[in-house]
């Protein structure tokens, strides 16, 4: 058998190369909504850049494969979207030969420990990124909420107001991250403190290409500070980009509230499609979600 060889897209090259590699066992791809399920490069009107697609090819046979995804002005992939193979070792090798590396989203159906197919090849994934350097991370509940599922009442509980300048912000994220179940909070502070944190947070809403103006600070009718939302747009669409709620203020549910708002606001903009994620441990933010109406669409696991 020949050794394979790795590379990726050639500028303009067209991505049926890509899609000819069959998605081998898991049904990951079909979770996904029209047209994200369908690999484009931007030369063809999608979002994925030619040198961060890559092929492994025996001959003219594609027997793995992997894609990168980044913004329009990242200078480094954000995500690797794909990585299918037909064996494990060589993509595994792909990995490698590619040079690049960006944290690693597997899609996987809702309850797919108990489906042995979803469970075969999700873990053959997982032992060849492994391979490759990549550590388990967190396992992530992934919602879309539609018209359909309602949009819920306000509480009443709180006030909302625009939110207040970055440096201001910054000190609220850092009190919501000082202790906080998200994963991904929690490996920047083991990093680089809670200010690391916070700008990580600040970071990602300040790339996202939605307006500032979206963004709410939530309040007690007495004046006193609970939280944070923020109502997002990503590349692909609204999303709820952050719910947090300050430590002080746990344990009334108010994270419930802040998604309210946060789903109305985006609905009252015309979105037709919320997306959102929490972290399967997460367990109050899970339940906020569940009594807002978001349905569990996808799991997540997240290799770095």
């Amino acid at each position: 058998m020949t050794d394979p060889v790795f590379r990726c897209l050639a500028e303009g090259e067209s991505s049926s190369r890509f899609a000819s590699l069959p998605d081998p066992g898991l049904v990951g791809r079909a979770l996904l909504d029209p047209p994200h399920n369908v690999l484009r490069t931007v030369a063809e009107g999608g979002d994925y850049r030619p040198e961060w697609v890559w092929l492994a090819l025996r001959g003219t046979e594609v027997v793995a494969r992997a894609a990168f995804w980044g913004g329009p002005g990242d200078t480094e992939p954000r995500v690797l979207d794909w990585f299918d193979f037909t064996d494990p070792a060589v993509g595994t090798a792909l990995l490698r030969a590619s040079g690049l590396h960006a944290e690693y989203e597997l899609i996987l159906p809702p309850g797919w420990r108990s489906d042995p197919l979803a469970r075969a090849a999700g873990g053959a994934r997982m032992s060849a990124a492994a391979e490759a350097g990549y550590e388990p991370m967190v396992e992530r509940f992934r919602y879309t909420w539609t018209p359909a599922c309602g949009v819920p009442d306000r509480p009443g509980r709180l006030v909302f107001r625009p939110a207040p300048d970055d440096e201001v912000l910054l000190d609220v994220l850092r009190r919501i991250h000082s202790t906080t179940l998200d994963a991904h909070a929690l490996r920047a502070t083991a990093e680089g403190g809670a200010e690391a944190a916070a700008r990580q947070e600040l970071d990602f809403l300040r790339w996202c290409p939605s307006p500032r103006e979206w963004w709410r600070m939530a309040y007690t009718p007495a004046g006193e500070a609970v939280g944070f939302h923020a109502p997002a747009r990503n590349p692909n669409g609204p999303v709820v980009g952050f719910i947090g709620v300050l430590p002080e203020q746990r344990g009334h549910g108010y994270a419930y509230d802040l998604l309210v708002e946060c789903t109305r606001q985006l609905a009252a903009e015309g979105a037709e499609r919320i997306a959102a994620a929490t972290d399967t441990g997460n367990v109050p933010m899970a339940k906020a979600f569940a009594r807002a109406g978001y349905p569990v669409v996808q799991h997540r696991y997240c290799l770095a």
